[in-house]
């Protein structure tokens, strides 16, 4: 049994939730129940980015204290639980204590690559980011799509320049894995054309007064991204050195996985290990990148105006479909589009038409008998090659990929069935025992492939199968066989 600590990036709470992130935490979500399916211990920590000039702005334009606007919102995100099913252990605000006095200890720990100096540069709200002029678009940022303001003050440094070689050994040593391939090479390009010190604080009066005071000094505010990043030692318990970071962090066994999208690869890839380094702690095993969720070919923002917010899919398609979807539809690591009616065909092709069928099909015949004795597995090498793709494809985090493998064994077993027709079989009999016991294998072994993408129509499939509280249902024994209450396309929308 492994131990991985999962992580999502945490989000600004400027607006609501939308379908861009949903896409992430599904993804993150995905990842955590699979681990857990392979009886691993997991700690999926997720949470919310609170002390962004840009929840600053929104609350002002909102007319609103800025405290009332990031507690509304951060409430929404973290019902995203219930709205797409997430099964985080812990949500961590960056308003909470636990983590003003973590990124306040973070702070300290890294004093030595700590100084002041004047500054002048070019600043994007939107991304938190000072940019270089040959970064920008046309003037613009690249993002955003917005004029950076020209921002001059007297703030911290973070002495970045000193882990230039490290940072270039620790990727040309894969220590730190990023995935795709691709966006390491980024990150390799990006060091090698020098990484220059970056401001970590904001004057007290440019943040207006909001974010974690800088340690020992009232008059500056840290930079939310200084700040933001150590939320993933700060939400298991970095400012108290307890049990929880200790097991998943400060254990060099325990396997740590970011989940980012991106637009922030940088913070993540470059910024963060050398805070790592600094603070003299352990760097995290795995990056992954996923790419945006788009409206019509355009980055889906809440800057930009297009978002469509996941409570309104679900609320019209269901849980399982809406994550099916996201994890079918959308290539894990480039940009995919997001339409309803391309959700619509996947409903009815890969769902109502294909599992639907194949379950409703399958518990016809397995009704007959009443019960099902496991013993025959027609069917056991499709299902064992089917594992071995579903779980290769998911140790590199493609997602449609396993859920390709899920589905070629779908399609075996409707081909299974029209071949032995069991419906001119005599229920009793050695053939259709053969017959049931070799579909209800596949159709078990399909159920928990499923159960990480689609959990709620995982749990009801077992229940009819009647596996509720076997942790092993393909070891063999008696399966009492429940009758669905309910047409399976219905449910699969609830």
């Amino acid at each position: 049994m492994s131990k991985l600590l999962i992580t999502t990036a945490i989000p600004y709470v400027n607006a609501d939730p939308h379908i861009g992130f949903g896409l992430e935490a599904v993804q993150a979500d995905v990842v955590a129940r699979y681990r857990r399916l392979m009886e691993d211990e997991v700690y999926f920590l997720t949470g919310t980015d609170e002390n962004s000039l840009k929840n600053v702005q929104a609350a002002k334009l909102a007319r609103v204290p800025v405290k009332e606007l990031v507690d509304a919102n951060a409430e929404k995100f973290k019902k995203l639980k219930t709205v797409l099913d997430i099964s985080y252990d812990d949500f961590i605000r960056t308003t909470e204590v636990r983590h003003v006095e973590g990124a306040k200890k973070f702070w300290r720990m890294c004093a030595k690559d700590i100084f002041r100096k004047v500054y002048r540069g070019l600043y994007c709200v939107g991304c938190e980011l000072f940019y270089k002029e040959s970064e920008l678009a046309e003037g613009l940022c690249p993002e955003h799509h917005t004029k950076p303001e020209t921002v001059e003050e007297e703030n911290y440094f973070f002495r970045l320049s000193a882990y230039q070689k490290q940072l270039g050994a620790i990727y040309a040593e894969d220590r730190i894995r990023i995935v795709p391939e691709r966006r390491k090479h980024e990150v390799e390009r990006f060091i090698e054309s020098g990484l220059e010190d970056f401001s970590i604080s904001r004057s007290i009066t440019r943040a207006d007064g909001w974010g974690i005071p800088v340690p020992d000094d009232n008059h500056q505010i840290m930079y939310v991204w200084f700040d933001a990043l150590t939320n993933y030692v700060t939400g298991i318990d970095f400012a108290q050195g307890g049990r929880t970071f200790e097991k998943f962090w400060r254990d060099e066994d325990t396997k740590i996985i970011h989940m980012i999208g991106k637009g922030v690869l940088r913070f993540h890839a470059i910024y963060w290990p050398a805070m790592l380094l600094s603070a003299g702690l352990r760097l995290p095993n795995t990056v992954f990148v996923h790419g945006y969720v788009t409206a019509e070919g355009e980055k889906m923002s809440k800057s930009l105006g297009n978002v469509i917010d996941p409570k309104d899919v679900t609320k019209e398609w269901g849980i399982d479909p809406t994550r099916y979807f996201l994890l079918r539809e959308i290539p894990p690591c480039e940009d995919g589009d997001f339409s309803m009616e391309r959700l619509a065909r996947r409903y009815a092709d890969d769902l109502a038409h294909g599992l639907g069928n194949l379950v409703s099909r399958s518990l016809t015949l397995m009704i007959k008998a009443g019960q099902v004795t496991v013993g025959k597995d027609d069917l056991k090498k499709d299902v064992l090659l089917s594992w071995k793709d579903y779980s290769a494809a998911l140790t590199e985090f493609k997602f449609n990929t396993a859920l390709e493998a899920v589905w070629n064994l779908m399609g075996r077993a409707d081909r299974y069935i029209n071949a032995q027709k069991p419906w001119q079989q005599t229920p009793g009999e050695k053939e259709f025992e053969d017959t049931a016991s070799s579909i209800w294998l596949a159709l078990a072994n399909l159920n928990e492939m499923l159960q990480p993408f689609m959990p709620h129509t995982a749990s009801v499939i077992s229940q009819w199968l009647g596996y509720k509280n076997s942790s092993s249902p393909w070891q063999g024994g008696k399966f009492m066989i429940q009758k669905p209450g309910k047409l399976f396309p219905l449910l699969l929308r609830k």
